[in-house]
């Protein structure tokens, strides 16, 4: 094992807890843990002209808890399930649909610019959050981390245009903007509903949920046959 395996760990919490400081005190996306930590590591690997793999090794522990991180949002959603069983169609028929122009639009920008069939698979689960999105990459025969990368892409650029979003659209529900973040965004946009309100951050953790389970039925029912 290398010396970037071993401090890859505690350089990983050390950079994501330094972008956090930065992001709590100037709330701009440009240094939030989701954009600036990684831009750090990426300039420690180039700097001492390590591997990915050698990194993966030691903060592989942080991949390991994305489920348990997953799972956790559960507690909100158990605090408010007065609202969401009061609002329970309108989620349905909203996740739903979000779901479907998720996948179907990351389909007909790819077919628009030609992108090989392996990239086209890759790119369909990019608003889900990433263990999701790496399994329906997979069964539909995609590349996992072309996959993670927009899944990232996905979810800092629609963090980045949410806000504006529900200001042109005066949208002043907090379901509404809860399942706008978690069903576009993941767990990103989720991190971010939070930052709004409980009420949004538990929405968003339920968009981002259904939209999961939603996305790995529609692939296995829907979209195999097309690349058959």
């Amino acid at each position: 094992m290398t010396l970037l395996t071993w401090l890859a760990l505690p350089l990983t919490l050390f950079f994501y807890f330094i972008s956090k400081t930065l992001y709590q005190k100037f709330k701009t996306i440009l240094v939030s843990p989701v954009l600036l930590a990684p831009a750090l590591l990426i300039g420690i690997l180039m700097l001492s002209h390590s591997s990915y793999e050698q990194y993966k090794q030691g903060a592989d522990f942080i991949s390991y808890m994305l489920g348990p991180a997953t799972v956790a949002f559960a507690v909100p959603m158990y605090k408010y399930f007065y609202l969401l069983k009061k609002y329970r169609v309108e989620i349905t028929l909203s996740v739903a649909s979000g779901t479907l122009v998720a996948m179907v639009s990351s389909m007909i920008l790819a077919g628009f610019f030609h992108l090989q069939s392996t990239l086209v698979q890759s790119i369909i689960p990019r608003s889900v959050t990433i263990p999701i999105a790496i399994n329906v990459s997979q069964t539909l025969g995609g590349d996992p981390n072309i996959t993670i990368l927009f899944v990232v892409l996905s979810g800092i650029i629609g963090t980045l245009i949410a806000p504006r979003l529900i200001q042109t659209l005066a949208l002043h529900s907090s379901i509404a903007k809860g399942l706008l973040l978690g069903v576009a965004s993941h767990g990103t946009g989720t991190a971010r509903a939070f930052e709004l309100g409980k009420i949004e951050g538990t929405f968003s953790s339920l968009g981002m949920i259904i939209a999961a389970l939603l996305t790995i039925l529609f692939s296995n029912m829907l979209l195999p046959s097309l690349f058959m």
